[in-house]
């Protein structure tokens, strides 16, 4: 070993020689692929940023560390976070140099600079402690010039200590600039990740990047959708299904920015939002598409279908992986999404967008110059919306991204007049959102497949018995209400073949039951019963003649609406037969508020007559988010906003606050199917990233309280190399009927056969 060059990271032969990663070398690496992938936004930021990142590993303690017995065969040596007991802090020293270099009095550009070094291990930090769970604050790390006295004793290449402050402003101006701090701190870490990658395991850099160009999946697109079409039938829907696809590619001649696909459930939203996506990014030089969903419970469907098209150039992303704490190999597995197509879910992207820590930020520069779509964009949540739609505003506006928001329900995301005409609610102008569909309320008409039936009463609750009696009349129905329970309530009094479909199934468990009820279907088969949750809502093509739905939102009625007489074959219309459950005014939240509106509306003489009717929702989802608490309930945009000019940024309580999922749970790895192997392999080779990627079809996510259960009973535990992620460990805690027993009532599983 050369202990006179300063050393970056170690590995270890076959023969357990050691191999060193020269420091100079990785900042000048580093420098250039964070260079690289800022080239929209701030490339001379980046690349300063990456030459200074690892100044503190200059430090003569921080490499006798990683030299010594413990730091240099420590896989995680060079790993630091805000509670790393033992380890030298090597983030600290290129922070107060880019300070020290800023001859301005303010400091502003040396701040920027700060941000993104002090955070690039342990996530972009606070400006003023207010939490002492939150780690140092940067005014704190500011305060303490020890770390690059430290750093200085010993001499260091004069091109790396002489590179000059970078001289472009802000993207977006100081007012705007937490975004583009964020996507900046992306190109460091993931250039830092993805160094240390090449170094650490050489085998997989070959693997990197190894896509095809979007033209080519364009053309697998189009030989798809040709073979496609020669098979479908030549009916009414799918005809009107052909003509949503050719709108969608003659749209995506017209100039980036914000779209609406609004095209009624069953039009083929799903293949022709794709069909833009790619004639779209192809004509104005986008880069990727990403697919938003609203469940991860339903993103495997959508992801199937894409992969079915594309193969392995769809990478399915979402949140209940992500490992809590960071190590080597827990760094090396996490997403940067550099494939050409993601399938993610809303909680993944936006905050990702809100994030502080380095994981779930890595990804971020690789959604500009690409084309986000929002699927069901009628989902997102009221109380996050002002942050949403300031973030999508900016993303739009200064780094390339094409939106479109593809639903049958569009939400109010316009600027307009509450409903109580004392305020407007600020959201994108009424010129800057474009609709791809030439004429959607013909479409509406045209695609009219069911009557919707409402109760007499919209409060008067109905018993699980008197729906159950109802419900086993019929020979082929789906019932979807609006949580666990009461699908469970209802299911234990339905006939034992009776299909039952939660989130307590892992996904592949429900893809493979939901394959088995399309069969069931196709064939005609003459007894099908299906109670779900809402999960079934979006983008589960299902085509059932009779459909039950609970009283929920107006935009889920339509949803629900979707899986009725789908394809349009029925001689007479489909049924969907809206009822109230027993105790659904006490519903909490967001499905509670949904429930509410939608009951005082359809009260209304216009809507009882019409309820889907194309100009109903503008009008829903504006009396919906005057309901709402707040459209920044938790006040993230002060967090990020309020003092952006003198760079007083709160990053890690804002990512903190920005939840959209109270309690998003943990995942608990079941051994369904392949799920065991799955497992072992983890605990035998750790978190490599295209494992994480299969187990991820057999996750379930369960709420603390029950996770809590589950613990002290021993029927899960955590796994020792990926903390904040859980493992069956008791046989019978996944039935093959009912999925994860996480309910101590569960049902007994002979009362139901799927």
């Amino acid at each position: 070993m050369n202990k006179a060059r300063p050393i970056a990271h170690v590995r270890f032969d076959e023969q357990e020689q050691p191999i060193e990663h020269w420091l100079d070398e990785h900042l000048h690496e580093v420098a250039k692929l964070a260079a690289g992938y800022a080239v929209l936004f701030g490339k001379d930021w980046a690349h300063v940023a990456g030459i200074w990142h690892d100044l503190g590993k200059y430090n003569p303690e921080f490499q006798r560390y990683i030299s010594d017995k413990t730091g240099y065969i420590a896989l995680n040596a060079h790993i630091e976070t805000d509670h790393s007991p033992g380890k030298v802090n090597h983030s600290a020293a290129g922070a107060l140099y880019a300070i020290d270099q800023d001859q301005n009095p303010k400091k502003l550009f040396g701040k920027i600079l700060a941000y993104l070094i002090a955070g690039h291990h342990s996530g972009l930090p606070d400006w003023v402690r207010e939490d002492t769970g939150n780690g140092r604050s940067l005014e704190e790390i500011l305060q303490d010039a020890v770390h690059l006295d430290k750093a200085l004793q010993v001499p260091i290449p004069e091109d790396i200590l002489q590179t000059k402050m970078p001289t472009s402003a802000p993207v977006g101006g100081i007012d705007n600039a937490a975004l583009w701090i964020r996507m900046l701190f992306s190109c460091l870490v993931d250039a830092d990740f993805l160094d240390a990658e090449a170094f650490m395991q050489p085998e997989k850099q070959d693997l990197r990047g190894q896509y095809p160009e979007l033209s080519q999946l364009l053309t697998r697109f189009t030989q798809h959708m040709m073979g496609f079409s020669a098979k479908a039938a030549d009916t009414p829907v799918n005809r009107l299904r052909a003509q949503i696809l050719r709108d969608c590619q003659e749209a995506a001649a017209k100039p980036p920015g914000i779209f609406s696909l609004t095209v009624p459930t069953g039009g083929g939203k799903t293949l022709s939002g794709m069909a833009f996506a790619l004639e779209h990014a192809i004509q104005h030089g986008k880069r990727r598409i990403i697919y938003a969903i609203p469940y991860t419970s339903i993103i495997e469907q959508t992801a199937n279908i894409y992969r079915h098209i594309f193969g392995n150039c769809v990478v399915e992303h979402h949140s209940n992986l992500d490992p809590d704490r960071e190590d080597a190999q827990s760094r090396l597995a996490t997403e940067n999404w550099d494939a050409p197509i993601i399938v993610t879910t809303n909680v993944q992207l936006f905050e990702s967008l809100f994030a502080s820590h380095t994981s779930r930020c890595r990804k971020l520069h690789n959604l500009a110059n690409s084309v986000i779509v929002l699927d069901e964009a009628q989902l997102l949540p009221p109380e996050f919306l002002n942050p949403i739609l300031g973030v999508m505003k900016a993303l739009v506006e200064h780094y390339g991204v094409t939106f479109v928001l593809s639903t049958a329900t569009q939400p109010a995301l316009h600027t307009y007049q509450d409903s109580f005409g004392t305020a407007v609610v600020k959201g994108f102008g009424a010129d800057q959102i474009k609709e791809i569909m030439p004429d959607p309320e013909a479409l509406f008409t045209a695609l009219e497949r069911v009557n919707v039936e409402l109760p007499k009463d919209l409060v008067t609750e109905r018993s699980w018995e008197a729906l159950a009696e109802e419900i086993a009349e019929l020979d082929s129905v789906l019932v979807i209400v609006n949580t666990k329970k009461q699908a469970a309530e209802l299911c234990r009094l339905l006939p034992p073949e009776t299909y039952y479909l939660t989130t307590n199934l892992c996904g592949e468990h429900r893809s493979e039951k939901l394959q088995e009820i399309r069969q069931r279907l196709q064939d005609g088969e003459p007894v099908l019963r299906v109670v779900s949750t809402q999960l079934i809502e979006a983008g589960v093509d299902v085509d059932f003649p009779v459909v039950y739905r609970a009283l929920a939102g107006l935009d889920s009625i339509a949803q629900a609406a979707g899986r009725c007489n789908r394809e349009g074959k029925q001689a007479d219309k489909g049924r969907v037969v809206v009822f109230v459950p027993p105790l659904n005014a006490k519903l909490p939240g967001h499905l509670g508020r949904s429930v509410t509106v939608s009951r005082s509306l359809l009260s209304l003489p216009s809507f009882s007559q019409a309820p889907l009717h194309h100009s109903h929702f503008q009008i829903y989802f504006e009396h919906f988010y005057a309901r709402a608490e707040s459209r920044d309930k938790h006040g993230i945009v002060d967090l990020l906003a309020q003092n952006a000019r003198e760079l007083k940024i709160q990053f890690r309580t804002a990512a903190q606050r920005f939840r959209l999922i109270d309690d998003d749970g943990s995942a608990v790895l079941v051994t369904y199917g392949e799920g065991a192997k799955l497992i072992e392999q983890l605990k035998f080779i750790g978190p490599k990233r295209n494992l994480m990627r299969k187990l991820q079809r057999y996750t379930v996510t369960v709420r603390e309280q029950v996770k809590k259960r589950l613990l002290q009973s021993g029927d899960i535990r955590e796994l020792a190399n990926l903390p904040g992620i859980y493992e069956q460990t008791t046989p019978g805690l996944y039935d093959g009927k009912l999925g994860l027993l996480v309910d101590p009532l569960q049902l007994a599983p002979e009362e139901l056969v799927w």
